[in-house]
Formats: structure tokens, C-alpha cells, sequence
């Protein structure tokens, strides 16, 4: 099996296959890309080239911030009141959301939820195969019809993923 046939990206069950991203992702969108802040951050080389990835490929994202070394502190500047009108702000901006849910989080939590209860927009959750059993359930089982779940177990599929999707 290949690499790329080994690459299962769930949609509603289906395979990447059978429900590619790309049916509904246009160029030159607004991403709000999801990461934690607070929590595990063992994925953030990742999630910076993720964010690199999507922004040479002509997408603006909304939260390049959450990749910095100093998300936490730079988040810290503003009141807690002022983070939620701003990260819902960029929510409503935001064309898709795309996160990195491998140091899943309250937070990513609730912005998936918000997002697939509240508005139309898809999201596309990636996350490291073998960390699964530690991500909660209500991610790695969704099945709303907007939401893509992306696991991966390196670079290379996450790429493919997004320069045959974004």
C-alpha cells in the first residue's frame, strides 16, 4: 500500500477519495487556523508549516499568532473578554477552520463546536495518528457533515493533504 493509499481522511466515513476537501475549498480564503495556546504544543513545528503551506498557497491566516513561540504571552496582553471578541470575530471572518488537534483543547473544542452548531463553514481537524486515543472522542468521532478529520503520520501526508485540498 501506498503512502497516499494509506492517507484516509474520514468524511462522514467516506475516504479522501470519495469526499476530497478540495470540492468545497476555494483560493485566496481567510483561514482561522486552530491551535492550542495553553495546552500541548508538542505539534507546533507542524502547525507552522501548515500555517506556512496554506499562506505561499495564497490563503490569509487569521491566527498566524497561536504558532509563535509567544502565543501565550501575546494572548495574555489583552483581556480574556477581548481574546473571545477577537477569536469570534476571526470565526465569523473566516472562509474554513483549520486545526491541529493533537494538544486538543478546551478552546479548539469549542471553536469546532461553535463552528459546526452555529454558522455553515467546514473544518478540516488534522491530528498525529498515534496520539489519537489521548484526543477526546467528540473530535476523532465527528461525523458532522462539515467536518473533515485528517489524521497523519508525518509531513508528507499532511502536505499532500493540503496542497490537493487548499
Amino acid at each position: 500500500m501506498t503512502r497516499r493509499e494509506s492517507f484516509r481522511v474520514r468524511f462522514c466515513g467516506r475516504t479522501v477519495a470519495e469526499a476530497r476537501t478540495s470540492d468545497y475549498i476555494l483560493k485566496g480564503m481567510n483561514i482561522y487556523f486552530g491551535f492550542t495556546v495553553a495546552g500541548d504544543r508538542s505539534s507546533i513545528q507542524i502547525a507552522r508549516r501548515v500555517v506556512e503551506l496554506l499562506e505561499s498557497r495564497g490563503h490569509e491566516v487569521l491566527t498566524r499568532h497561536l504558532v509563535s513561540d509567544y502565543a501565550w504571552k501575546l494572548d495574555r496582553r489583552i483581556s480574556p473578554q477581548q481574546v473571545y471578541e477577537r477569536d469570534m470575530r476571526w470565526l465569523e471572518q473566516c472562509d474554513v477552520f483549520v486545526a491541529e488537534v493533537s494538544g486538543s483543547s478546551f478552546g479548539l473544542g469549542f471553536e469546532t463546536g461553535y463552528l459546526m452548531g452555529a454558522t455553515a463553514k467546514k473544518a478540516v481537524l488534522l491530528y498525529k495518528r498515534d496520539v489519537e486515543e489521548r484526543i477526546s472522542l467528540l473530535i476523532t468521532g465527528n461525523t458532522h457533515p462539515r467536518c473533515v478529520l485528517a489524521p497523519y503520520s508525518d509531513w508528507a501526508e499532511i502536505e499532500a493533504y493540503v496542497r490537493n485540498n487548499f
